[in-house]
């Protein structure tokens, strides 16, 4: 399968790179930056493979249809402007970019419907047999519990709170039949008054280099259940991303998320 990686200078495009270069199956066909990088020769897959290199091309449209699939994290307009060219290439893309808008979320359904797109907020295995955990526990708790949620992560991360931690919001919200529109609360600060029983609590925290860290809190009377997640560097969201582009690659226009790639639903 042949890949294109956008956003290839930044910390995940890197990894991308570098994890692709282990796998037999996959051949790195084209990558993209920012258009002052255009030129750059970048070594990857040298840590356990032999180095192999590819130039950073000046022209997004260009990379891509060299490609099977386009592989995006950067940031939201950007990821809409590539999901864009992937559609009018026929080509599927995987996007891991967090903090988009409702009505971009909404502009990659109507692309679905010609293209195969992978959209997850994380692309760990891990995060997402979370997702699925949480929603489960929180059906077997119900409101005898308060959940609240941490999110932690480097102090140069964009968006807050992360979109795991809206994730997994969601995911608890499904568990109990609340409306987390109306039900979460991002923080607290002031004489509020009491907890409510149906709150969704979220908090970001951010400093140093923490690559990712996401606990649940089920807080009841004499006791409380805590689950975790943490990452120890981005190796595992990077296979998750290349798993995700052999989904995408496989199977029919639609949008898809870890879900559909990891065979939970």
């Amino acid at each position: 399968m042949r890949i294109c990686v956008a956003g290839a200078l930044g910390k995940m495009g890197r990894r991308i790179l570098e994890v692709s270069g282990w796998e037999e199956d996959i051949q790195v066909c084209g990558a993209f930056d920012l258009p002052q990088f255009a030129g750059r020769v970048i070594s990857y897959g040298g840590e356990k493979s032999t180095p192999k290199e590819i130039s950073l091309g000046s022209d997004a449209k260009t990379e891509i249809q060299k490609a099977d699939v386009l592989i995006d994290f950067t940031q939201p307009s950007s990821s809409l402007q590539h999901a864009e060219l992937a559609y009018q290439l026929k080509k599927g893309i995987v996007i891991g970019t967090t903090g988009l808008s409702a009505e971009q979320e909404q502009t990659l359904k109507q692309y679905a419907k010609e293209i195969p797109i992978v959209y997850a907020p994380n692309m760990s295995v891990g995060v997402n047999l979370l997702f699925r955990l949480v929603k489960e526990v929180s059906e077997c708790l119900g409101l005898d519990y308060n959940v609240e949620i941490v999110e932690i992560h480097h102090n140069q991360k964009k968006d807050s709170p992360s979109g795991t931690a809206l994730r997994l919001a969601k995911e608890v919200a499904d568990g109990l039949n609340l409306n987390l529109q109306t039900q979460a609360v991002y923080g607290r600060e002031g004489v509020i008054g009491p907890r409510k029983k149906d709150e969704i609590g979220v908090l970001a925290v951010r400093g140093g280099d923490v690559v990712g860290e996401h606990t649940v809190y089920f807080i009841g009377h004499g006791e409380r259940i805590q689950l975790t997640h943490i990452a120890h560097n981005r190796d595992n969201f990077a296979r998750g991303a290349i798993r995700a582009a052999r989904y995408a690659y496989a199977n029919k226009p639609s949008l898809y998320d870890m879900m559909n790639v990891l065979g939970f639903r």
